[in-house]
This record gives structure tokens, C-alpha cells and sequence, in this order.
């Protein structure tokens, strides 16, 4: 069991703009930790170029922060256990800046690596108290609102992050993205410190706990779903730059444009996703591992001319926008006793599939192709169906508690 400290006196109370602006500030938070992770998708071809490695070894960059990240959530909250969460937020953060200068100022590629494990390190921590922070910092009633509000950061890192860094990386070279995001980290850091109220531990999570969580059948549900449908996005997204390069044969800002199409449907996907989930679960969580599939599946055939890449992009980017959101859905509600653990695991699972898949799918590109990689993607999604069609044969149903 997790530990339950004594509760603080009750803090007076906020306002509900000043509940909403701490909200807004978590969203932006996470909104420049995915843009930070997830960056070096649209500039991965100028990243190695210029230190002369492949595209698979350029795709180290992404694989080096799910990896830490699935190490750090489990052992930042249990070590932090005791201490303020905006304490531990604001210091995440600040690590996140450090991070983003020093990629913007390596001299060579191993450096690079050094400071994405230092992004890792920043994902593990802050995702892990950050997902689960809705219900401290608004009334109940709004709690469902501020969660769709925090997740929108995810597909917002795609929509705008990626591509404005992208556009921006074309026109005045790669590391002058990394000193603008390293900025807007430090104006996040700033919001943080003012807008979130003291939030003192409540429980302290001992790994012993985690550990436990895993023998619920709906969490080891979580944990499959999570790991196959991650696993087939990233296998497949990481490489979608190259995908369109080679095969669609675009340039940089026509790319930079489906990028900003796949963003946007994204944002759709993860308000549709969060408004069905509660009342479809297997149905919403079947349906984007779907879209994935098909997207990724057709995309070596229609993807060939610019209007099915759009078309299948746009597919792509609803039904991953609806996949965090899930996840986190139902690894919260199969552990509803424990928030922050709910949030623990779901953290380092989906970001330690999301290394496997960019180190899978690095692979494959190295030895085979861009199209390769997109029906390798496809092929594992199916397998989400299969997992929740069985999930749901078994008259597993929603967790009532």
C-alpha cells in the first residue's frame, strides 16, 4: 500500500482563474517537454547531416530519452516522495532548459546524447506527477475539462511544436530551434514557480506498490495496449520525415505542412478521444489503434503522391491523438486508489515503448526502407485490436472503482 502522510492544513481558496492559470501551466509544461522530445522528428535528416551519421543513428536522439524516462518515473517518485510536487516540477523544468542549451551548443554528436538523457530524466519526472495533477488543482465537477485541457499538450507538440521547429530549423539551422524552445522552457519554469499553489505529498509511493499494481487484470491490460500501439506509432512516426523525403519525394516545407495537418488532427483525436473514452473504452482505444494501422498500412501505396500522404496523415494524426488520453484513462481508473502510481506506470511504459519503437523502427530503416518501417508499424497496431477484442470477449469491462 502507498503510505499516507497527514494532510496539510487546508490552504485557502483559489480562485478559479488562478485554478485554470496553474492548469494552463502544467499543459505548456508538458506542451515543451513533448516538443523538446519529439523534435528531433522533423529535423532529423539536418541533425545528421551535419555530424554525418545515418538516419537510424540520428534516431538515437529519440530513443535515449524513453529510455531513461521509463527508468526515472518509478525511481523520481518514489526518491521524491516526500518533498512539494511544484518543488520537484519547478526543478524538472529547469532541468529541461539545461537540457535544450546544451543540445543548442553541442560540438559533437555525443553530446547531443547526453543532453536528451537529461530530456529522459525531465519526461520521467514530471509526466509522472503531471498527469495525474488535475483533481489538486480544480473543483471535482471540472476535473474530466482540466485532464482534456493537460493531454491537448501532446498533439500541440505536433502541431505546432514540430513543425514551427521544423520551418524554423530550414531557415536559421537546427540549433537555433533548440535556443528558441530552451527560451520558451524558461518562461514555463517562470509560470510554474508563480501559478501552481504548494502541493505537499499526500501518499509516498514505495516501489513495492508498483510492483503490486501489476498483477490487476486491467492494468496488465494498460501496460499490453500501451506497449503495442506506442510501439507501432513510434516505430513508424519517428521515420515519417524520411518516409516523405524518399518515397511522397517532398521538400522541406511541404513536409513541414503535413506535419502541421497530421498536429491538427491530432488535436481532434485527442478531444474526441477524451470525450468517448468513459462511455466506449474499448471501442475508442480499437479505433485509434485502427486509424494507426490503416494510415501506416496504405501509406507505402497511397503515400507515393502528395493527396494520400495528406489524406493518410490526417487518418494517422486523429488516432494517435486519441491514444494518451486512453492510456492514461484506463491505467487511472484500474488503479483509482492511487493516482500518482496510475501515473507512474502509465509514464514508463509508454515511454519505454517509445524508445523500443524509434530504436525498432532505426533498425529496420538502416537495413530496409522508410516503407518498410511504415507496414512493420501497421502490422503491430492490428494487434492492439486483436488484444482489446479479446480484452473485451473476456467481459473485462470498464473499472468501476
Amino acid at each position: 500500500m502507498t503510505t499516507v502522510l497527514t494532510p496539510p492544513p487546508e490552504a485557502p481558496a483559489r480562485s478559479t482563474l488562478t485554478s485554470w492559470l496553474a492548469v494552463v501551466s502544467v499543459m505548456i509544461g508538458i506542451f515543451s517537454i513533448v516538443t523538446t522530445e519529439i523534435l528531433p522528428i522533423g529535423l532529423l535528416t539536418s541533425i545528421g547531416a551535419d555530424f554525418t551519421i545515418s538516419d537510424g543513428m540520428a534516431g538515437l536522439m529519440m530513443t535515449m530519452p524513453g529510455l531513461v524516462a521509463a527508468v526515472t518515473a518509478p525511481v523520481a517518485t518514489v526518491a521524491t516522495g516526500r518533498i512539494d510536487r511544484r518543488i520537484i516540477l519547478c526543478l524538472f523544468m529547469f532541468l529541461l532548459v539545461l537540457a535544450n542549451v546544451l543540445v543548442a551548443v553541442a560540438p559533437e554528436y555525443w553530446v547531443v546524447l547526453v543532453s536528451r538523457v537529461l530530456v529522459g530524466i525531465t519526461i520521467g519526472g514530471f509526466w509522472s506527477i503531471a498527469a495525474g495533477l488535475a483533481e489538486r488543482l480544480v473543483p471535482a465537477p471540472s476535473v474530466g475539462r482540466a485532464n482534456a485541457v493537460i493531454f491537448s499538450s501532446v498533439p500541440l507538440g505536433s502541431v505546432l511544436g514540430v513543425p514551427a521547429g521544423t520551418l524554423l530549423g530550414e531557415i536559421t539551422g537546427w540549433r537555433t530551434t533548440f535556443v528558441v524552445v530552451g527560451v520558451l522552457t524558461a518562461v514555463v519554469l517562470g509560470m510554474l514557480a508563480t501559478f501552481l499553489p504548494p502541493l505537499p505529498a499526500r501518499t509516498v509511493t514505495r516501489a513495492s506498490v508498483l510492483c503490486g499494481l501489476l498483477r490487476g487484470i486491467n492494468v496488465r491490460f494498460a501496460l499490453l495496449a500501451t506497449f503495442l500501439v506506442v510501439l507501432a506509432q513510434f516505430g513508424a512516426y519517428t521515420y515519417v520525415t524520411p518516409f516523405l523525403e524518399q518515397v511522397t519525394h517532398l521538400g522541406p516545407g511541404m513536409i513541414t505542412l503535413l506535419l502541421l495537418i497530421y498536429g491538427s488532427a491530432g488535436i481532434l483525436g485527442n478531444f474526441l478521444g477524451g470525450a468517448a473514452i468513459t462511455r466506449r473504452p474499448h471501442l475508442t482505444f480499437g479505433c485509434a489503434a485502427a486509424l494507426i494501422a490503416a494510415a501506416t498500412l496504405l501509406l507505402p501505396v497511397l503515400g507515393r503522391w502528395e493527396a494520400g500522404a495528406l489524406v493518410l496523415l490526417v487518418i494517422w494524426g486523429i488516432g494517435y491523438g486519441a491514444v494518451p488520453v486512453s492510456s492514461q484513462a484506463w491505467f487511472a481508473k484500474a488503479v483509482p486508489d492511487a493516482p500518482e502510481a496510475a501515473s507512474v506506470l502509465f509514464t514508463a511504459a509508454f515511454q519505454a515503448t517509445f524508445s523500443l519503437g524509434a530504436l525498432a523502427g532505426g533498425l529496420v530503416v538502416d537495413r530496409g526502407s522508410p516503407a518498410t518501417v511504415m507496414l512493420l508499424g501497421g502490422l503491430t497496431a492490428t494487434l492492439v485490436i486483436a488484444a482489446v477484442g479479446t480484452h473485451a470477449a473476456q467481459r473485462r469491462t470498464w473499472p468501476d472503482r
